[in-house]
């Protein structure tokens, strides 16, 4: 999502406690997992107790659910999204936009919390920054912590920068590896792809391929079940630019040969997506040989611009 909702996601820092008085205790999730989002008052508004308290969901937070407060009344808005989101529960394309406790008394030398809670868009990307504003009326005055950085700024200049928190890849288990597949004289290792955001049409796939044999065989093609086709692309660097191309005639595989298809380097390239595999996910597909045929292999999806399956280090040369 990097222009669907410029006003509230950015790639500025976090404003601290410090600076900001409404503040998210609650500084990082991932994409598609669930946010519980702590609105901290830090103070009221020169001296005068806090009695209102509106907090603005942005694009993205799905599902919002505000947590109710004793001794305060609880309102939200419902609207339409700016696109229909795929969901834990299926998918939703319109929700809360806006939450707000009234009719309580929060003095100006106290700290209290409103919660809410929210999941996020599987379609945000690690390293947006996502902004939260929010309202403070108190008996006299108000506070408005709703600024957003401009692109290049820094929010920790902002007077009343609106609360925030990061948006960070999820941290993946280090995977139980599939043992070596064997098919004739070829052992077929680590197959694995990229994650990809929803919308995209291609996705890499990788692996590593041996040859125990006297005879060269040739890796033609690939197939997943969410891609209209499998084949096998180049990439080098030629006067600085990279480039890549598809290997039409297949890649050989000499006797005695390792061959390891890498990012950076041959891969496989899937294209036509009608599905977006996500990380942590298996995925059952086939290889292509001219000598061993169609081989069933289990890729596990690693995350978006990975360099390696997940858990592991590239394979250096």
């Amino acid at each position: 999502m990097k222009s669907l909702i410029p006003a509230v996601i950015g790639l500025g820092l976090v404003a601290s406690a410090a600076q900001a008085h409404a503040v998210l205790e609650r500084k990082q999730a991932s994409p598609g997992a669930s946010y519980r989002g702590v609105v901290q008052i830090m103070h009221g508004c020169d001296g005068k107790p806090t009695i209102k308290v509106s907090v603005s969901i942005p694009e993205g937070l799905i599902g919002a659910k505000p947590m109710p407060k004793p001794g305060w009344t609880l309102a939200t808005t419902r609207g339409a999204y700016a696109k229909t989101y795929t969901t834990h529960h299926g998918t939703a394309a319109e929700g809360v936009k806006s939450i707000t406790w009234s009719g309580g008394s929060l003095p100006d030398d106290q700290v209290d919390e409103f919660t809410f809670l929210a999941q996020v868009a599987d379609t945000f990307e690690p390293g947006a920054t996502i902004y939260v504003p929010v309202q403070q009326d108190c008996s006299e005055g108000s506070h408005s912590w709703s600024e957003i950085p401009k692109p290049g700024q820094d929010a920790h200049d902002l007077k009343a920068a609106a609360p925030a928190f990061r948006i960070v890849q999820a941290a993946q288990a280090a995977p139980v590896q599939a043992a070596p597949i064997k098919a004739g004289d070829l052992t077929i290792e680590t197959p694995w792809l990229r994650a990809t955001p929803n919308g995209a049409k291609v996705a890499g796939g990788y692996v590593r391929i041996t040859n125990t044999g006297s005879t060269p065989d040739v890796l033609t093609g690939a197939a997943v079940p969410f891609a209209k086709s499998g084949d096998i692309h180049s990439m080098s660097m030629e006067g600085g630019v990279m480039k890549m191309a598809p290997v039409s005639e297949g890649l050989t595989i000499k006797p005695g040969e390792t061959v390891e298809l890498k990012p950076g380097g041959y891969h496989l390239m899937f294209e036509g997506l009608t599905g977006a595999p996500k990380a942590g996910d298996t995925v059952a597909g086939t290889l292509t040989f001219q000598r061993a045929g169609t081989v069933p292999v289990t890729f596990s999806v690693a995350p978006i611009g990975a360099a390696a399956p997940s858990g592991q280090h590239q394979h250096q040369h």
